[in-house]
């Protein structure tokens, strides 16, 4: 969730209204367009010293040139929705195809599935496993990584996000009671036996709607749920994240982030908190870091290291890419997850009825958190066992990843190699059709020297 990296940013002037919200994006709008002229130029500066018929395209000024142009023309532009990339998977060691489709779809969401074309039926399980992706400014193709993780072995859906400056007006507003309600009628879409991956941020909204959904007896409520690097209880082990957000208050973010969507987007008007300023609290956290890879994208760039270069232009054309976020979302999540820490308290409510955690009883808990994680501290994610106290020890686990961020929960080598194949592993045995042979998931105290398993 972008809210502690906002501690650098700039921030909009007074305490916002329609007077001096509005024309910050109209600004900023404005300068982007002013530029274009120039990216154009340095592009075309670019190509003319990149071009084999010049002779100085060869020489150390004419490569110097034509990075130097790229690379301004990659920092000052807007970078577009990424594609998912995903054509194929490999399973069983055979390469099948990979189609995606849109299965349920509202203003704010859609679900995407990755339907893998088999030539023959499969005689190993395949769980199905909706990622619930973190709307927090980046696009749900960051977890581009998890989901080609999990296609080997699963039936994968995942939330797609829509930018909310693309959502008009009509549509109406969207906070944390309707992202609930979302979960909800996408748990009912897919008709049961379903396994539900929460990727940070969503673990709350996720715990919610399962909460209420075993209140009620719902038939659908996923078979199990899995909450990687999430705020479930921020008191714990807070980090300068949580602290900026709660030291703040609601009403500092309300004043200072929120602005209104400039014409001629479709959600003109609306109250968002918008991307732009997102990426400059993304980048003012790490400010040193991002200024050095760029410096090395240039060296790269003389030096003709194509494959280098090529990596870091991949992850930041991911990184860059941002959308906006609802206020009414943003301010809500903000309120109730990390300044009023309401559901460790039991206060956290959904359209005034309370969520009790502890109704929770059918549907299995694995948390899997990160050692070095800077964004949800250690401790965090775990609390969810100490709030679903029904839930049968045997069907409770957690994994502490050794030597990993908070990104490096979810995507990564270690990530593929270690916690993909645990999550996997306790999906197939939570399952809802092999409950009278499912077996006790093994439970231990966290060692110093590495990861942990335990309720």
């Amino acid at each position: 969730m972008a809210i502690g990296e906002f501690g650098g940013a700039p921030v909009t002037p007074g305490d916002g209204g329609i007077l001096l919200s509005t024309p910050l994006y109209w600004f900023y709008e404005v300068s982007h367009a002013a530029l274009n002229p120039s990216r154009a130029w340095a592009d075309a500066t670019r190509l003319f010293f990149k071009n084999p018929v010049n002779p100085l395209s060869f020489t150390t000024y004419g490569k110097s040139v034509a990075a130097a142009c790229e690379l301004f023309e990659r920092s000052t532009r807007r970078y577009g929705r990424p594609e998912w990339r995903i054509s194929s998977t490999l399973v069983g060691g055979e390469r099948v195809p990979v189609q995606l489709s849109t299965v349920w779809e509202r203003p704010f969401c859609r679900l995407i599935h990755f339907e893998r074309v088999f030539a023959h039926n499969l005689q190993r399980p395949q769980p199905r496993l909706l990622i619930v992706a973190p709307m927090s400014g980046h696009y749900p193709t960051l977890l581009r990584g998890t989901v080609e993780a999990f296609l080997p072995n699963h039936e994968v859906y995942i939330t797609d996000w829509v930018d909310a400056r693309m959502v008009p007006m009509s549509e109406g507003r969207f906070d944390l009671d309707d992202y609930i309600d979302y979960l909800i009628s996408m748990l009912h879409a897919l008709g049961g036996d379903t396994h539900v991956i929460a990727v940070c941020q969503p673990s709350v909204p996720v715990m919610g709607a399962v909460a209420l959904m075993e209140a009620d007896g719902d038939p659908y409520v996923p078979a199990s749920m899995v909450l990687m690097g999430g705020p479930i209880d921020t008191r714990v082990n807070p980090t300068v994240v949580n602290d900026l957000a709660e030291h703040r208050g609601t009403d500092w973010f309300r004043r200072h982030v929120i602005t209104k969507v400039p014409f001629p987007n479709p959600g003109f008007m609306r109250d968002v908190y918008p991307g732009f300023l997102q990426l400059n609290g993304f980048v003012s956290m790490n400010l040193d870091r991002h200024i050095e890879a760029h410096k090395q994208l240039f060296l790269h760039l003389v030096r003709g290291d194509g494959d280098s270069a090529q990596k870091h232009k991949e992850f930041y054309d991911e990184y860059l890419a941002v959308m906006d976020l609802a206020a009414e979302f943003y301010l809500q999540t903000v309120d109730v997850v990390f300044v009023r820490h309401e559901l460790p308290k039991g206060q956290m409510t959904h359209r005034g009825r309370l969520i009790e955690p502890a109704k929770i009883k059918r549907v299995a808990l694995l948390t899997v958190e990160g050692e070095h994680d800077d964004i949800s501290g250690v401790g965090q994610t775990e609390a969810a066992h100490r709030l679903c106290v029904n839930i049968p020890a045997d069907r409770q686990a957690h994994w502490l990843q050794p030597g990993v961020g908070h990104y490096g929960v979810f995507n990564g080598s270690r990530f593929r190699a270690e916690i993909a194949p645990r999550i996997s592993d306790f999906v197939l045995s939570m399952g809802h059709a092999s409950q009278a042979s499912r077996g006790s998931v093994a439970k231990r105290r966290p060692q110093s020297a590495g990861g942990a398993v335990h309720a």
